[in-house]
Parts: C-alpha cells; sequence; structure tokens
C-alpha cells in the first residue's frame, strides 16, 4: 500500500496481491478536496480504535477503499473479508455468515468457518448491510457483542475476535424507523461513523481521479497517455456525477476510445457542455422555487448564459 502526503499526491492505492476483488475504480481514492482530507484525518483516528465503523455514501464512491485502509491502519493481524450483503442467500444467510458443522447439510462431511469465522482476527465488511435479514441482522449484535458464534448444526459456540466495518448507501436510522433495521445494531455501529460525499461534493477530487484513470487505462488500450484540455476539465468539474468514482471511470474509459490526438476534448467525454450542465441544474431550481421567486431566477439564468456565450 502506498499513501502520499496530502500536499504531495493524496493518492491511496494498494499493491498488486490486494487488487484482484476489487474494480479499478476501487484501487485509489484521492485526498485533495478539503472534505476528502477531512474524511482522510477521521479515518485515521478511526482505523486504531477497537470500534465497529459504519461508512455511509451513495453507490460508486468507494467504500470499500475506505474499509480497507481501515484494516490495514488497525494493525490487525487477521484477513479482510469482503460481503456483499445482497448476494447473501436468505435461506442459507445463517450458515454462510456463522459457518456450519460436518453433516448440518446432506452432503456436507465438513465444517465450515462462514465468513464470519475466516475474519477471525481481522475486519469483515458488509457492503450495504441493511439487506441483511433481520433475524441475522440479531444474531450479528449477538456474535459482536458476546465475541463468539454457533455455527449452523453445532452444539458449542466458537470464540472469535471481528472487526465490523459495515457501509450503507441509505440512511440507517430511516431504515430502522421503517422498521427494517435492527435498533440496537443501528446504535451499536454508530460508534464510528465515517459519511464519505458524492463525487459531486468533493470537486478538488474530479481531475486528479480523472488523470489517475486516464494513466490506468492508456497502457491497457496499448494507447499514449493523452493530456485532458482545459475544456474537458471544466465539463468533466460541472458534471454532477449522479454514478460517482464508477461513473467517471467509464467516461475516461470511453473517452481514450473514441479520442484521436494528444488531448482528450469535450466531445469525447460525451457528457453536458458547462453551459448545457448550468442551465439544467437552474432549470431545476426554477422548477423548485414558488411562483414569485421563479421569473428572478429566470431572469439570472438569462444573464448568466448570455455571459458565458459572450466572448
Amino acid at each position: 500500500m502506498s499513501i502520499q502526503d496530502t500536499f504531495g499526491q493524496p493518492l491511496l492505492t494498494f499493491p498488486e496481491q490486494d487488487k484482484s476483488p476489487l474494480s479499478i475504480r476501487a484501487k485509489a481514492l484521492v485526498f485533495v478536496d478539503p472534505r476528502s482530507r477531512q474524511l482522510r484525518e477521521e479515518l485515521e483516528l478511526l482505523a486504531p480504535l477497537a470500534l465497529p465503523v459504519l461508512i455511509r455514501g451513495e453507490t460508486g464512491t468507494g467504500k470499500e477503499l475506505l474499509a480497507r485502509q481501515i484494516h490495514r491502519a488497525s494493525d490487525r493481524g487477521g484477513l479482510f473479508v469482503s460481503v456483499n450483503c445482497a448476494a447473501i442467500s436468505p435461506t442459507y444467510a445463517d450458515a454462510e455468515l456463522f459457518g456450519y458443522s460436518a453433516g448440518a447439510h446432506s452432503g456436507t462431511a465438513s465444517s465450515r468457518a462462514g465468513w464470519f469465522g475466516s475474519a477471525n482476527g481481522g475486519t469483515l465488511y458488509l457492503d450495504e448491510i441493511a439487506d441483511l435479514p433481520l433475524a441475522i441482522q440479531v444474531k450479528l449484535l449477538a456474535a459482536l457483542e458476546n465475541r463468539e458464534v454457533t455455527r449452523v448444526g453445532a452444539q458449542q459456540p466458537n470464540p472469535v475476535d471481528v472487526r465490523l466495518v459495515a457501509a450503507s448507501s441509505i440512511d440507517l436510522g430511516d431504515a430502522v424507523a421503517a422498521g427494517k433495521f435492527h435498533e440496537r445494531l443501528y446504535h451499536y455501529l454508530r460508534e464510528g461513523h465515517l459519511e464519505l460525499p458524492a463525487l459531486r461534493d468533493r470537486v478538488g477530487d474530479i481531475l486528479p481521479l480523472a488523470e489517475y484513470f486516464v494513466g490506468i487505462y492508456s497502457p491497457r488500450l496499448n494507447l499514449p497517455v493523452p493530456l485532458i484540455s482545459d475544456a474537458a476539465q471544466r465539463v468533466l468539474e460541472l458534471h454532477s456525477w449522479p454514478g460517482n468514482t464508477r461513473e467517471l471511470e467509464n467516461v475516461i474509459h470511453f473517452a481514450l476510445l473514441v479520442s484521436s490526438g494528444e488531448e482528450i476534448l469535450p466531445q469525447h467525454l460525451n457528457l453536458p457542455t458547462p453551459l448545457q450542465a448550468l442551465s439544467s441544474q437552474l432549470d431545476q431550481l426554477c422548477q423548485r422555487a414558488v411562483a414569485g421567486e421563479r421569473s428572478a431566477l429566470q431572469g439570472l439564468l438569462e444573464q448568466a448564459l448570455q455571459r458565458l456565450q459572450s466572448p
């Protein structure tokens, strides 16, 4: 792993042996924007503690990378085990998480530790934890509090030492209010909390990430590394990035495939131009405004568009 100082190259990456389970976008996170630098400071304070951590952030923001860094900075000797809760079978969730003993299922001649047991001494990362069935949430909390798990079909519990890092793209407090998430588990997770801002809210990270993706994809495509033109940079910074870092990766990949010169130009990005982006944003404001404010906002919109169109 390498982490350069914020005042140098604030890029968090992982060595080759850690890359296989991750997409390209999950292998790097920059800390240029002030909000990102604050997040990094909070992460470094939380990592050495024994607290569970809840990472809240939109899909595609890089929550798993933060979780991996928490594990690395904690100096825990065990494995980092990543589990997508949405992919866990409701029927076999108990066995998948907590394991099973020999003979617990037909055709099983041996026992299995499960995800929880595999993370013993390390970190268990549960992505989209709200997707876990409520009954499993109760058992998860008991395992964490009692530091032991009972495998399916076993008579005696096994001691475990697991640090939980969970992630969610929704507000778990709302899920608790709706009766869809266990309240005590929510409060357990809230002991350590990290908010990963959407990419549109950390504009200072957009261009460093774009340059990172250019540098990664160009050799893979056997292309010379192009520059991102000033006009293309403005387009990137003004885009709202509903898909976050995942969308940015796809946009840069596409731009490299369709560009033919030494620069990536706005037309290669297949994104709205700054003029279109500003017009769309102001139109949305006008639609949300009350009648008295709408005409004033529309006047401001016309003035702004005239300034942008003037040489």
